[in-house]
């Protein structure tokens, strides 16, 4: 009928692509269309955008056109981590038949799923962090929660209270979260956007098929052997990690060789609020520089992610702590022997992630390489320690791993390729047919020259001339001329004017050899390898177990090679409740001071009994903060294992760390400055224990003066007060009137940090002394601040009328009956100078100036002087 449409159909290609993009409707399909990666439709538009590359369109067999954007294949490499890092699950759809061999539409299927918590490209990995993928569950105010990271086989699990497990991934900082969809509005009141992530169905997170899941894995038939058999909440969440692996493609999964308990006993709790606010991993500030910033000089990538692990995990054991003490304090007394450890471990790689890619069979030969020259360290390694008693077990748990590192070195050629299909990466000598074939394709010009020079004497034909064509392959050319001196073997194929075309059995035998030589040594050396890749898989445990104890040589190194550095001392770990600091300094601060600058070193003492709260108090820019956080930092070093920067350290472990310190909006959900110190506060109060260490700075400032002073009197009352906890606290503030607390509760001390006042002007000492600060130079801060002139001249006028007027009256009477302000009236110039002396100082080296005498040189000096006094010196 005219005028009818016929809706055209749809290409078998597309058909493909729409059918396997149904599977994986979640993800950005990379379709794979010949020597291209193709996205189609709003993938297309997605990534043109993220990979900056060409928005096309084509009529896809139906009316409508569809959006098109691809890269070559090769370059998967660079464009994969840029659409990861951008938070998309990319579904890779290869080609799994060579399209030469078939005809019609080339079978299609996806060979793996990257998302942001599972990769192995080195790309997107960062060798110095774990790429954890995270699985939480949550019911009826209970918490499971798993961490795994498929480079390195790292698989942990732990449950608990809410506020326990949001510790456990604010510290790890996982790449991507995944939970059951019930608990989408849990999870999306407590992390919101902070962690890309991805909602499973719930039967997923049911305990009969967390467990099954589990000991099917392991192999085992319970988890009693990994502690972990009533940790119930986190079995669910455990279990929902495999899954999501068989989802998505990871089939490879033999470096997952075990299940690890984080135990909430056997670590300091740091809440989400202290890791943030000291600043363990990550500076509030975008060029602000974190603890692990300062510390990390460990050489290898496995001692990198190990000391943030053990940052965020302060050990709470004596014994352990002790030992790692005792290591780093033998590596500081024995020079040779650090140097020598330091020398080994700077030329190990990436144990865990190579091992991880042997395991998972994506190791090319420069990573097999690398593994065999990482491993040949480790025999020396385990020489150096041999009879060192603080190494004992570093020593016993060491495996050279010789015979693999044999069979590498045999096997494989010292300049193999990063590609396997680059060829030339198997050694000459491990296989005669290899051998053979590669004698062939490189020595086929000699070949030939020599069965011509054979036939020519044979023959006497002069002139014979071997050659190839594509349509019959070698052949010997005669001319006419010699014709008649062909032997009859030969048999004829061509016919030309001048000449005739033969060939013979032993060239169709040398072609068959040379042409087939190439892809047959592919084939084999592919075979070779593969061999290689599974032998090196049965040393997966050995050099797992390799890689844990070199991160941690690495990690007491580290620790070793700073306190030699900055002249750190060993903290005397006890199990008395105090805290016991001489000449203690601020690790981050003190290595970031400008060269010549000394950082002024301060002592402090806390215990139980006698000064459990010291109120600190003093103006702003004294110090108080900086005070504060190295008290933790101190703490926390301490009982990771690693010496201290202080003359001397007496540390009671420490069970809890709170801090609220410094303070920041969360106008995005509606909370103020106000509201989130409460709420952090609150968490601090309700989860004290008796060997908490409490930094509390400018509580209540976010609110009026006497409510601040009530809640801030109150909170110390409180600390002081408890039944059963009695948290050692630093409680820094400006309300000055808190000192009379110390009149009345018996472990409350005051201490201030002091300052120097010269004429009118202030000089920060930063040093801690007893007794409480009356003024907060909060003026004198604002002048320094370069706060404009007038605005200081008048603050100090109303200051000065405030403190003169200490009645009962109310401050609004008191602000009612302020003088008007001066700077606009006759007597500007005296008040001026009363408020800033300098200007008098000025006007006299002016007045004394004679202008008509003066020379440059010295108008020049009389300026600078004028420059001196105006900077205050």
């Amino acid at each position: 009928m005219a005028g009818t449409k016929t809706k055209a159909k749809e290409t078998p290609l597309m058909k493909q692509y729409n059918a396997i993009k149904t599977k994986y409707p979640g993800a950005l399909l990379l379709f794979r269309v010949g020597d291209f990666y193709e996205t189609f439709g709003e993938d297309a538009v997605k990534a043109s955008k993220t990979l900056d590359i060409v928005l096309t369109k084509r009529a896809n067999g139906s009316q409508k056109e569809m959006e098109l954007a691809g890269f070559p294949h090769h370059a998967m490499d660079n464009y994969l981590p840029k659409l990861v890092r951008a938070g998309y699950r990319v579904a890779i759809c290869d080609q799994l038949e060579d399209p030469k061999s078939v005809k019609g539409i080339v079978k299609r299927g996806v060979t793996e799923l990257v998302t942001p918590g599972l990769s192995l490209n080195d790309n997107v990995l960062d060798q110095r962090k774990n790429n954890f993928l995270a699985s939480v569950y949550y019911h009826k105010e209970k918490c499971g929660v798993a961490f795994l990271d498929l480079s390195t086989g790292e698989f942990m699990v732990s449950a608990g209270a809410e506020d326990y497990v949001d510790k456990l991934i604010r510290g790890f900082q996982p790449s991507e979260i995944i939970y059951p969809k019930p608990n989408r509005d849990w999870y999306g009141e407590r992390y919101g956007t902070s962690f890309s992530s991805f909602a499973l169905e719930d039967w997923i997170f049911s305990k009969d098929y967390g467990y099954e899941k589990l000991t099917t894995h392991f192999n085992v038939p319970n988890l009693k052997g990994y502690g972990i058999e009533e940790l119930t909440e986190g079995i669910l969440a455990a279990g929902a990690i495999l899954y999501y692996l068989d989802e998505t493609e990871h089939k490879e999964t033999n470096h997952i060789k075990s299940i690890s308990r984080i135990d909430e006993n056997k670590y300091v709790w740091l809440d989400r609020f202290t890791i943030r606010n000291l600043e363990l991993i990550q500076s509030a500030q975008p060029d602000g520089i974190s603890l692990i910033d300062t510390i990390n000089q460990t050489l290898t990538p496995m001692g990198g992610r190990l000391l943030r692990k053990w940052m965020v995990l302060p050990l709470k054991s004596k014994p352990e702590i002790d030992q790692r003490l005792d290591v780093v304090e033998t590596l500081t007394t024995e020079d040779e022997l650090q140097s020598s450890l330091r020398d080994h471990l700077e030329k190990i790689g990436d144990l865990e992630r190579l091992v991880g890619k042997v395991a998972t069979s994506r190791v090319n030969p420069r990573e097999l390489l690398q593994l065999k020259k990482s491993l040949s360290q480790v025999q020396p390694v385990r020489d150096l320690l041999n009879g060192q008693k603080s190494f004992n077990a570093f020593h016993d748990l060491l495996n050279p791993c010789e015979k693999l590192i044999e069979k590498l070195t045999e096997e494989l050629k010292e300049d193999a390729p990063l590609q396997l299909h680059q060829g030339n990466v198997i050694q000459t000598g491990v296989n005669a047919d290899l051998d053979d074939l590669r004698a062939i394709s490189t020595s086929g010009k000699d070949f030939l020259s020599g069965i011509r020079d054979r036939e020519v004497e044979r023959t006497g034909i002069s002139s014979l001339k071997i050659a190839y064509n594509k349509v019959f392959g070698y052949y010997l050319e005669v001319s006419n001329a010699h014709k008649d001196k062909v032997p009859e073997e030969w048999i004829r194929k061509q016919t030309l004017v001048n000449a005739e075309r033969y060939i013979t059995e032993e060239l169709k035998q040398y072609e068959e050899k040379i042409l087939g030589a190439e892809s047959k040594i592919q084939v084999l050396e592919q075979k070779l390898y593969t061999e290689l890749v599974a032998f090196a898989h049965s040393y997966i445990d050995a050099i797992q177990q390799n890689a844990r104890v070199i991160a941690q040589l690495d990690c007491l190194s580290c620790f070793a090679e700073q306190a030699q550095s900055y002249q750190y001392c060993r903290p005397n770990i006890s199990e008395e409740k105090i805290i016991d600091i001489k000449e203690g300094r601020h690790p981050v601060i003190e290595r970031n001071l400008p060269d010549g600058e000394d950082y002024i070193t301060n002592d402090l003492y806390l215990d139980n009994e006698s000064q459990q709260v010291m109120i600190i108090t003093g103006p702003n820019m004294a110090g108080k903060s900086a005070l504060l956080r190295q008290t933790a930092l101190i703490t926390l070093m301490a009982q990771m294992g690693s010496f201290v920067p202080a003359g001397y350290a007496k540390i009671g472990l420490v069970d809890k760390v709170f801090t609220r310190v410094g303070a920041s909006d969360n106008l995005s959900r509606g909370e103020s400055t106000f509201m989130v110190e409460m709420t952090e506060t609150a968490s601090i109060l309700n989860n004290l224990s008796d060997r908490s260490l409490v930094l509390m700075d400018e509580i209540g400032r976010g609110t009026s003066t006497y409510d601040g002073i009530s809640i801030a009197w109150s909170i110390v009352e409180h600390l002081h007060n408890h039944p059963k906890a009695k948290a050692k606290t630093l409680f820094a503030t400006h309300y000055h009137e808190l000192n009379e607390l110390a009149k009345d509760l018996p472990r409350v001390k005051n201490f201030n940090v002091s300052v120097k006042e010269l004429e009118n002007k202030v000089i920060f000492m930063r040093k801690l002394v007893e007794g409480g600060s009356e003024h907060s130079f909060g003026i004198h801060v604002a002048q320094m601040a370069g706060m404009p002139n007038e605005i200081v001249i008048r603050a100090n006028e109303i200051l000065k009328h405030l403190e003169k007027e200490k009645l009962t009256d109310s401050d609004r009477q008191k602000l009612e009956e302020l003088p008007p302000d001066s700077y606009r009236d006759k007597q500007f110039q005296m008040n001026l100078f009363e408020a800033d002396p300098r200007m008098e100082r000025m006007l006299d080296i002016l007045r004394n100036i004679d202008v008509n005498t003066t020379s440059p040189v010295e108008a020049l000096l009389k300026l600078n002087e004028l420059k001196d006094v105006l900077k205050g010196s």
